[in-house]
């Protein structure tokens, strides 16, 4: 792998982590650099995103809907940056939970849905019985997007910063993982069930 290749991955990841704990980045640096110092935070790793993602190209997201993200969460920071408040950044996690709606809900509209594409990935001869399935899968997942959405809302409304940082920070990462192995467990048994 090229340096600058090896480079690019390293930011990306960088950025991804920095966003994947940014609630509670966003509850310890508050105290510490006040909210316009989270707000560059948020729009540094925004857009370090989004220069790793015009190197690399797509991935399982399209590219619009990383640019879509990336460009939210840098309008939001930069909104908090200008009010000197953390309120705006404090609306990201509803933006993700936006995208991945919108994203879920309209491949529902015009299949091939998100799920049976991932799923083609390793397996590109998916039977039908894989295909009903992975549309209920996306089903779900549109369901928990929407519902983890609305409650990323209330706590940016309406919630104190701990609140929300704790629900946004840690139970929706618990929800996600609790998702994630309910299906694979459900997956499991109808593969056996297919097979049988």
């Amino acid at each position: 792998m090229p340096v600058t290749r090896l480079a690019a991955t390293a930011v990306s990841v960088a950025a991804v982590v920095v966003l994947a704990v940014y609630p509670l980045l966003v509850y310890v640096g508050i105290g510490r650099f006040g909210a316009r110092g989270v707000a560059a935070l948020l729009a540094a790793a925004c857009l370090l995103r989004l220069v790793v993602l015009r190197r690399r190209g797509q991935g399982v997201l399209s590219a619009g809907h990383l640019v879509l993200l990336c460009g939210g969460g840098i309008l939001l920071a930069a909104a908090s940056f200008m009010l000197g408040s953390e309120t705006a950044v404090r609306y990201y996690p509803v933006l993700v939970n936006g995208v991945l709606l919108v994203i879920s809900a309209a491949s529902l509209a015009s299949p091939p849905t998100v799920i049976e594409r991932i799923a083609r990935l390793r397996d590109p001869d998916l039977p039908l019985a894989a295909v009903v399935y992975t549309r209920r899968v996306t089903i779900a997942w549109t369901v928990f997007f929407a519902i983890n959405g609305g409650i990323a809302l209330y706590t940016a409304a309406l919630a104190p910063l701990t609140t929300w940082a704790l629900y946004n920070g840690l139970i929706a990462y618990v929800l996600v993982a609790a998702m994630l192995c309910g299906e694979l467990a459900i997956r499991f048994f109808v593969k056996a069930r297919l097979r049988a």
